[in-house]
């Protein structure tokens, strides 16, 4: 046996223990959130790779109590925590998961951009490892800037070498790091949900927007997700009676990914649903009208 782990103590503190020293004994630990009394650890997820050998593929079970804890309410340092050590993996993860939201915003979003896509101007809002700039590359888009809270997200994205620039901006916490209408597109996929980035953002979003342009976002339709999509909907709603935008497309899925849980799923498969929200900013001329 190369070496043991003990869990000393309920703040989370490691201790290895009978390490082996021609072994390296890579260590990932989070505490994603506790008890209401504070004391023990709801959830810990600890991952090893011996030197030499691979570290095992996670099974859905695993990835659905990793999913689960990304949408506890704990505190803002914990949550980025919580994503920096979940970079390396996340993508792995998803995929396990059938993740479809970043294609299917990618096909809505180029459906608005029949022409041009190469020139245009894309913010890729809680970008991640650059899921989203993926697809929509495929789509002929070139020109990408993403914000993110996660700095080791953030470098997963780096690599992928699509982005002309990438900064760390944790939403709903820090002003979003862009400037007053400077982007033909803004999309959000992925984190407009309960205990992720709060609706108060929209706003943001279209605020960098240039008039005429384009703003995608997509949330999920899970029974855990339903109240925070019911605020959602109150706003993009609110915005549209202000003339602020236009929408320009609703697309409901079905399939959206794999649920973390029975009970979330809808009835008769392992799947919950999500929708792909798409609004054109309202120009100058159309506000004055």
């Amino acid at each position: 046996m190369a070496g043991r782990i003990n869990f000393t103590n309920s703040t989370g503190q490691l201790q290895k223990t009978g390490m082996k020293s021609q072994n390296t004994f890579f260590l990932q630990f989070i505490n994603f959130s506790r008890h209401r009394d504070g004391n023990f650890p709801m959830m810990l997820w600890a991952s090893s790779k011996m030197l030499g050998m691979s570290a095992p593929r996670r099974s859905l079970s695993d990835v659905r109590e990793v999913i689960t804890s990304a949408h506890k309410a704990i505190s803002v340092d914990e949550k980025l925590q919580f994503y920096d050590n979940w970079a390396q993996d996340y993508e792995k993860d998803v995929d396990i998961l059938e993740y479809r939201a970043p294609r299917l915003a990618a096909d809505c979003l180029a459906s608005a951009f029949p022409t041009d896509r190469d020139s245009r101007l894309i913010l890729d809002v809680a970008c991640g490892t650059g899921l989203v700039a993926a697809e929509l590359s495929k789509h002929g888009f070139q020109l990408f800037h993403g914000v993110d809270g996660s700095e080791q997200m953030l470098e997963v994205a780096r690599q992928k070498k699509l982005y002309l620039e990438l900064k760390q901006c944790m939403l709903g916490q820090d002003p979003l790091l862009a400037p007053a209408e400077q982007y033909d597109a803004v999309v959000i996929v992925g984190a407009l949900s309960e205990g992720q980035v709060p609706c108060s953002v929209v706003p943001e979003l279209l605020h960098v927007t240039k008039p005429g342009g384009i703003v995608c976002l997509t949330t999920r339709c899970n029974p855990s997700n339903r109240r925070y999509k019911g605020r959602l909907e109150e706003v993009l709603q609110e915005m549209e009676s202000k003339g602020l935008w236009v929408q320009v497309d609703v697309l409901e899925v079905e399939d959206w990914e794999k649920a973390t849980s029975a009970q979330e799923a809808r009835p008769g498969t392992e799947f919950i649903s999500g929708v792909v929200y798409l609004f054109r900013k309202s120009s100058p001329k159309q506000l004055e009208s």
